[in-house]
């Protein structure tokens, strides 16, 4: 199985070496292993060179990988072969990202470099673009996806065409990656910062729940901040996210029970295989707390979508049964314990049946 990791993305053309430093060792703490670095918007390459090296050597030293985001006119300006890629070996990098694609055979040929460097592609496009450089019989576990980033407000990818794109490379194994975008950074490659996602409907969401998102899918398998640089306390979410599990932020009623706040909070729940339109039955915790109390709370109100139910003492074998709201209703033999976060609701189209979740507040 691939593992997934997490990353952050750093600008020494626009930063301070000592905060981007201070910036690696705050992702390190947290669990961050990848770095992104782009080398597009660098005027004279040569002159950037002892800056990239330095913070690439200092990430290597902590753990990162890095990958640097190239093009045609790198390779022009430096003039280097496509066929020698010695000088972003020497550079301390573990992959290079072409942002540009050439012509599907310079792509296969450059996933046998010497070096051993992974050649990551472009995945925003819905184009034969893989099926292209697989059929020059390229090395496959030397070539890894990663999508662009959108600094532009409203040019982001649109879900299903980013779940199309993404398909195409996950169908063929190839290892992937996404950004998703800080609230508070403010420093990508360009002059204009309107955040860095890949997904238009990310840009304006806490950044757990966009890589909860990503991870969910099972289309993404790294999740990279594409802005720099994210708060403590956003590196710090990610860090703690479970990048293998659904996870649903919730907020609790004010009524809550012992009974009911065990159940949602410390139970590991899974949708019943047999799964209906209406909620999504976890129904493990009415065996369990099969002799334990639970009164009708006083609500007459209609369950919405997102609500967490518990079936309370008039619900007979059904009573302390947890369920999920897909569509609204009312049956005063369930009690509300909970709602999911507004934020992450869309996270519910990942709850199929068999699916394995748990709540935080």
């Amino acid at each position: 199985m691939t593992m997934r990791q997490i990353g952050l993305s750093i600008y020494p053309d626009h930063s301070n070496e000592e905060q981007d430093k201070a910036y690696l060792l705050l992702g390190e703490k947290y669990g961050f292993t990848r770095i992104f670095m782009s080398m597009l918007e660098a005027k004279d390459v040569k002159a950037t060179e002892k800056k990239f090296k330095k913070i690439i050597e200092f990430g290597n030293e902590h753990g990162f990988q890095t990958t640097l985001d190239v093009s045609p006119r790198i390779f022009n300006q430096l003039g280097i072969s496509y066929t020698d890629l010695s000088f972003f070996k020497k550079l301390g990098v573990s992959a290079v990202r072409l942002d540009q694609g050439f012509n599907g055979i310079t792509e296969a040929d450059l996933s046998y470099n010497p070096e051993g460097l992974i050649i990551e592609l472009n995945m925003s496009n819905d184009t034969g673009y893989l099926d292209n450089i697989l059929s020059y019989q390229a090395n496959q576990p030397f070539l890894y996806g990663c999508h662009n980033f959108y600094p532009q407000v409203g040019t982001g990818l649109e879900n299903q065409f980013f779940e199309r794109c993404s398909k195409r490379f996950k169908d063929r194994g190839i290892h992937t990656a996404a950004f998703v975008s800080s609230q508070v950074g403010n420093q990508g490659p360009w002059n204009v910062n309107d955040g860095l996602p890949t997904r238009e409907s990310d840009r304006n969401l806490p950044i757990e729940v966009q890589a909860k998102s990503m991870f969910m899918s099972g289309l993404i398998d790294d999740v990279i901040i594409g802005n720099a640089y994210a708060s403590k306390d956003e590196l710090k979410k990610l860090g703690e996210l479970n990048r293998y599990k659904l996870s649903f932020s919730v907020d609790l009623v004010s009524d809550i029970n012992d009974v009911e706040r065990k159940i949602i909070l410390e139970e590991n729940h899974y949708r019943r295989g047999d799964s209906n339109a209406l909620v999504a039955r976890s129904t493990e915790s009415r065996v369990e707390y099969r002799e334990q109390a639970n009164r009708v709370h006083d609500n007459k109100e209609q369950f919405n979508i997102g609500d967490i139910l518990i079936g309370n003492d008039a619900f007979g074998v059904y009573k302390n049964e947890l369920q999920v709201v897909l569509q609204p209703h009312s049956d005063s033999r369930k009690n509300k314990v909970a709602s999911i976060k507004e934020e992450e609701l869309p996270l519910l189209k990942y709850l199929y049946p068999w699916t394995k979740f748990n709540f935080t507040r």
